[in-house]
């Protein structure tokens, strides 16, 4: 599967979670290291945590390599490395503070 439907397949799979700002921004010609991240906020640490793990399973039946997690359930940021497609899940306040979607405004977000 394509990074791109993969990143898909992790939006939805938030979305099921009912994540909120749900974004994929194409990084591509932008960064080496990926291709898409998918950004999305939780409103709670249960939340987090059932969006990660809905993330992971949805990633991993497509046939994504998940390389390394990084954060936990206490956490307010969590990442989740698929090679070509990091999934990164916040809190809101973490969202704002951090805020991805400015310092990867180059980036061209999906549809």
């Amino acid at each position: 599967m394509e990074a791109i439907e993969l990143a898909r397949v992790a939006a939805e799979a938030l979305s099921d979670k009912k994540g909120e700002d749900i974004k994929i921004i194409d990084i591509t010609g932008i960064a080496d290291f990926a291709d898409y991240f998918v950004i999305g906020t939780g409103n709670n640490p249960n939340q987090i945590e059932a969006m990660e793990e809905a993330a992971d399973e949805a990633l991993t039946k497509a046939g994504a390599n998940h390389k390394n997690t990084e954060g936990n359930r206490d956490s307010n940021w969590i990442l989740l490395d698929y090679g070509d497609v990091i999934v990164h899940i916040f809190d809101k306040e973490s969202r704002s503070f951090y805020d991805l979607d400015r310092i990867w405004k180059d980036g061209k977000v999906v549809d």
